[in-house]
């Protein structure tokens, strides 16, 4: 099994995956071990001292002003994790949970954040059981970071609350830790704040989203090249010349992608045939405007994560030379930001394939196909609710596309007076990233169709295989009206799991 080692230099996206989706266990490196005593040494000596210090000696947020004594501290920390812990709402997915608490034991290996080894040792130990404690979808505003979520995991460590086992199963925490010889933490001073002031939640799903968006607009582009093929369209627009002129690289990627799936078709280049068109409509021609726009808006909020994933973000924080310092790094409007602008990108890219999915359907504009690709027109429905489906769905998108960054709901006595919303973002971006690849399911499979009712003129030979591979994925071509939905939910596994990409690659070589 991969291992990731956790060191104090922050992780990188690769590192999230893997242990999210991938299972890879997870080790604590020599130098990460070495930094948290270091730093725990620092909180220990200020914890001695008579002058409060913030978050090591005091109440929390509002009730910072109080300072706490020493027999009261451990009981300070168990409350904030029991207090803090007050989501509500279905159970957010394992995947995320995970990237959750990784991302957490990330910043707590930095040496900023004043936990000691053994702390970090017991949330590595959880994520190589396969515990995944129970987070609910409400309860974070983003700032300071993703609370009601990370006081779920760490009621976790303490042994409390409930969590899910290797086997999907529910159970109290306790039961689950002692079955896998995992002592419980008594929590110190400062170490429940450490446990849950972070943007992990929704950093760890805009990792994810970047990793599955990467695929889909590589999938986008190949269903975009094959209703250009379908149509009868030009692959003249797709010149790198073009492109070059307007230098936006993202732009400059999917037309060649385009280009690459069309090489050596015979569908294409018949527009000045029976019925002469000058230029194709915009969903075609400016295809890769409208996805390249959002692949360098993927490139942007990849610099943000990467920033993100280097980044020690708590409050206070251990800074070298053994300072110790309140701050508000907490914030989640950085992270917030890109997760919204991919919302609305999602959005732009489902509309614009939609668009292309009704010109194929439609007998007046689709260049001599017959009405909704169907058999026997009048007789036969052929797509016709497909296309209401796919319409439903980026109606949905536009929706989802509206920012949560924009709203803020003062918290905390007015003390976390402006907050992020960020993890309200990423909530929604998932839902608008799973959409997305239903609605390039439902172009693939008008476009499969429609390429295979052109008889007498030879697609390219990247079409022919992804036609090939997604006939043989149980999704069915032209024909007389049937069940559709089981057709639509294999062409959705089909883009879903990347086989898509991977049958045109088998031709072209990998995709930008």
């Amino acid at each position: 099994m991969h291992t990731v080692v956790v060191g104090t230099s922050g992780a990188t996206a690769s590192d999230v995956l893997a242990v999210a989706r991938g299972g890879a266990r997870i080790e604590l490196s020599a130098e990460a071990v070495a930094a948290l005593a270091a730093s725990r040494e620092i909180v220990d000596a200020l914890a001695a001292k008579p002058e409060p210090v913030y978050g090591v000696s005091t109440g929390f947020g509002a009730l910072a002003t109080r300072h706490i004594s020493p027999e009261l501290r451990a009981r300070l920390q168990r409350n904030i994790v029991r207090s803090h812990a007050a989501g509500m709402g279905p159970r957010v997915e394992r995947e995320v949970v995970r990237a959750l608490m990784f991302l957490r034991l990330k910043t707590v290996c930095s040496g900023r954040t004043g936990v000691r080894p053994e702390v970090a040792q017991t949330m590595a130990d959880v994520l190589n059981a396969g515990i995944t404690p129970v987070v609910h979808e409400y309860g974070s505003l983003g700032c300071s970071g993703d609370l009601a979520p990370l006081s779920h995991c760490a009621l976790t460590l303490m042994g409390e609350g409930e969590a899910e086992g290797p086997d999907g199963t529910v159970r109290p925490a306790g039961e689950l830790l002692a079955e896998h010889g995992i002592r419980p933490v008594e929590l110190r001073e400062k170490e429940g704040l450490a446990l849950l002031n972070g943007t992990d939640g929704m950093l760890g799903m805009l990792v994810m989203a970047l990793a599955d968006l990467d695929l889909l607009y590589k999938s986008a582009d190949v269903t975009a090249a094959l209703s250009l093929e379908a149509l009868l369209g030009t692959e003249k627009v797709l010149a790198p010349e073009l492109h070059a002129i307007r230098p936006h690289p993202g732009q400059a990627a999917s037309a060649a992608n385009m280009l690459a799936v069309l090489k050596d078709s015979g569908l294409t280049g018949h527009h000045q045939d029976d019925a002469p068109r000058v230029q194709d409509a915009y969903s075609v021609r400016c295809a890769p405007q409208v996805a390249g726009a959002g692949r360098d808006t993927l490139a942007h909020a990849r610099l943000v994560a990467e920033r993100e994933l280097a980044a020690a973000v708590d409050n206070p924080v251990v800074l070298p030379g053994g300072r110790v310092e309140s701050n508000g790094n907490f914030h989640g409007a950085p992270v917030a930001y890109v997760l919204d602008f991919l919302a609305i990108a999602v959005a732009d890219l489902a509309s614009i394939a939609e668009r292309r999915t009704d010109r194929l359907l439609d007998k007046n504009r689709s260049h001599g196909l017959p009405p909704f690709l169907a058999d026997d027109p009048g007789v036969d429905s052929g797509l016709m609710i497909a296309q209401y489906t796919q319409a439903a769905l980026v109606g949905e998108l536009k929706r989802l596309a509206v920012p949560a960054s924009a709203d803020s709901i003062p918290s905390s006595a007015m003390q976390e007076d402006h907050v992020s919303m960020g993890w309200s973002a990423a909530r929604k971006l998932r839902t608008a990233v799973d959409n997305l690849t239903r609605v390039v399911a439902v172009e693939l499979y008008a476009a499969t169709r429609a390429v295979e009712l052109r008889e007498g003129l030879t697609p390219a030979p990247a079409t022919r295989a992804v036609v090939e591979a997604v006939r043989a994925a149980g999704v069915g071509g032209p024909g007389p009206d049937r069940y559709l939905a089981p057709d639509l939910a294999a062409a959705d596994a089909f883009v879903r799991d990347g086989r898509l990409v991977a049958a045109v690659e088998t031709v072209t070589g990998p995709l930008r």
